[in-house]
């Protein structure tokens, strides 16, 4: 596949961390970022990040980083969009947004390709990934066409991915959860450890 930016949602305010940056939280000896870089670069063109703030924390990684034009952090619909308009001005080429989220450091390696390969055989403009029975919304493909239609929907205060995402049409892929769970996501420090235990089990 060709022409997929991999936009890593860095945004949030951690809440249940105690706040700060949980992309930057050690994890198996190095930055949880570093996790999900790792995992993501083989299978997307280029990859940005979407952080509020001060850029510079983030610039040991090389990235781009963009910030929420949404005020008020409202939530993932808005860095998505600040992806897409980062793409739709500096890479015009590429139609495909591929987004997840900065606490899950093991991504499958096939996350493009099938989330690619079962929009197209649905016949719709977007695709989600999915374990254990749950959708994991911000975990999905977008196409840049869409950019003005989401814009429209956070300007009109729609803040939940699942309903803007039905509207259009959104195909959704599951993942075995076991041996363990892709898209495990770490909210506490109790989540931290237990991603301290898979990543010495996963190597």
């Amino acid at each position: 596949m060709e022409g997929i930016l991999g936009l890593i949602l860095a945004g949030g305010q951690a809440r249940r961390m105690g706040g700060g940056d949980k992309a930057l939280l050690p994890l198996a000896g190095r930055p949880m970022l570093d996790h999900v870089v790792a995992r993501l670069r083989s299978q997307c063109d280029e990859l940005l990040l979407n952080a509020n703030g001060d850029s510079a924390r983030f610039a040991g990684f090389g990235l781009p980083v963009v910030a929420d034009t949404v005020p008020d952090f409202a939530g993932p619909l808005a860095g998505i969009l600040a992806g897409l308009d980062w793409m739709a001005l500096q890479r015009p080429e590429m139609p495909w947004l591929l987004s997840v989220a900065a606490d899950t450091p093991f991504l499958p390696a096939d996350l493009a390709h099938r989330l690619h390969a079962a929009r197209a055989a649905a016949g719709t403009p977007l695709a989600c990934a999915a374990s254990a029975g749950r959708a994991h919304h911000a975990i999905g493909l977008w196409p840049v066409a869409l950019r003005e239609d989401l814009r429209r929907s956070l300007a009109a205060g729609e803040r939940k991915i699942a309903a803007w995402t039905g509207r259009h049409g959104v195909a959704t892929v599951e993942w075995p959860a076991e041996p363990f769970d892709p898209f495990f996501n770490v909210n506490t420090p109790k989540d931290l450890a237990e991603a301290e235990r898979l990543a010495t089990e996963i190597g």
